[in-house]
């Protein structure tokens, strides 16, 4: 590792999904790795990475946003470099040198693992300069990683890309096709994270529930998470990304009797029209949708259903949004995120007939959330007065906590607020609910 490596400073900005933290956090052990000191302060390092997300609109639009700000500070003379990687730099490459003006270095998924070696090369290159492959990049090494956020929670990535061809999304192209992380690799994996203090793994994959099947195992999701049940320390396994036709009965049978498998699904539906469905090539259907509903509930009464809704679809009808939203209160979802839908070049809905004007998405969008909204809060009333286990993520000066019970996955759902909270974080706490702020529970420890 050369001199200057060691005092020079990269300031690293992390955005999008859990997939993409995976990536950041990989980086952050790399640059490490190369001897390359991290900023607490991007603003006044002498490198600026930002690991982009590109999945639609608003997160282009974010990244975009926050490449200009890098730029700003370099142009002011605080930053020598800006590198831009991720999801966004995978998908339009060098015209984001025409988007932004000043960006040195622009790297592709592919070049990843080697981001401490693209920093030397910037910092001593006079021109911009392209680091990009059209090699799929592996999620075999996702090990080593440094974690961003508390240190006894971690995302655990099964699986990398997608197969699956819904029409509106941009996946595929920019992750490339479904590869299953080896089983082996999975287990080495968590058992470091648990090694390293972590008591909750999150699983992600763009698709979980095909976990496998390129490697000819069948009901593969399955037969991994007893696999993974068997790692000590872990106290809590979390399924993010089903999709509703792949979850199988053994599935559920496995989740039901598990003592590690917390009671909570994220299950991204999209839409209940059939119609819609179809033309945003999905292979479920309403009746499907309905009766996995039902049979989730029947074999685990305190399952927790997170799902995710896309409005405006092309050619969507009044009577088809409406069905949509008779679904919602009958399905009592515990938490849903919903979409305005974004035509997204280079996908098949783009170039579909009766696209929807902005305010009709809008108005969609606000009307399906006021009726969540009054789910989620009736659903928190008839918390209080229980006992929950919560397990803490951060404490305030002593005064009181922030954590979650099984029903609340991490940067994503809602907290618990626990008052005079005497447990540190990463601890495991029984509460008891005497409140609720909006979406939050508050509780005071028993």
């Amino acid at each position: 590792m050369d001199k200057e490596n060691k005092t020079l400073t990269v300031g690293f900005v992390a955005l999008g999904c859990p997939k993409n933290i995976v990536d950041s956090e990989k980086m952050l052990a790399e640059i490490i790795e190369a001897g390359f000191l991290i900023s607490s302060e991007p603003e006044d390092a002498d490198v600026v990475v930002i690991n982009t997300c590109g999945f639609i609109a608003p997160a282009k639009a974010e990244a975009i946003e926050a490449i200009q700000e890098a730029v700003e500070c370099k142009n002011k003379g605080h930053v020598k470099k800006v590198i831009v990687a991720g999801c966004l730099a995978e998908r339009i490459g060098e015209k984001l040198f025409e988007q932004v003006d000043g960006i040195d270095a622009i790297v592709g998924l592919g070049q990843r693992n080697n981001i401490g070696q693209i920093i030397s090369e910037t910092i001593s290159s006079k021109t911009p300069k392209t680091f990009l492959t059209r090699d799929e990049f592996s999620a075999n090494d996702d090990r080593s990683r440094l974690l961003i956020g508390p240190a006894h929670r971690a995302y655990l990535r099964i699986s990398e890309g997608c197969n699956r061809r819904c029409s509106f999304c941009t996946i595929p192209s920019i992750r490339g096709r479904f590869r299953s992380k080896p089983l082996e690799l999975i287990q080495a994996e968590a058992s470091e994270l648990a090694e390293s203090g972590v008591v909750e793994l999150n699983i992600i994959g763009q698709d979980t529930t095909n976990w496998g099947r390129d490697l000819k195992i069948e009901d593969g999701l399955p037969f991994l998470i007893t696999k993974l049940e068997q790692v000590s320390d872990v106290e809590w396994i979390r399924l993010l990304y089903l999709y509703p036709g792949a979850i199988s009965d053994r599935l559920i049978e496995t989740i039901a009797k598990s003592e590690k498998i917390v009671h909570y699904l994220d299950i991204p539906i999209q839409h209940i029209n059939d119609e819609i469905l179809r033309k945003m090539r999905r292979p479920d259907s309403k009746e499907l949708i309905c009766r996995l509903i039902e049979k989730l509930r029947a074999a685990m009464p305190d399952i927790v259903l997170r799902t995710t809704m896309i409005v405006g679809f092309p050619s969507e009808t009044d009577a088809q949004f409406e069905q949509l939203i008779e679904f919602i209160k009958w399905a009592r979802f515990d938490a849903l995120g919903c979409f305005k839908y974004y035509a997204e070049e280079g996908t098949d809905a783009a170039k579909m007939p009766g696209q929807a004007a902005e305010e009709i998405k809008q108005s969609r969008l606000e009307e399906l959330m006021l009726v969540q909204q009054k789910i989620a809060f009736a659903k928190n009333k008839t918390r209080v007065g229980s006992r929950l286990q919560c397990l803490i993520d951060s404490v305030n000066g002593g005064s009181f906590g922030r954590g979650r019970f099984y029903g609340q996955a991490p940067d994503i759902d809602s907290v618990c607020i626990i008052r005079r909270c005497t447990s540190a974080a990463g601890q495991f706490i029984n509460a008891r609910v005497v409140d609720t702020k909006d979406y939050d529970l508050i509780g005071e420890q028993i």
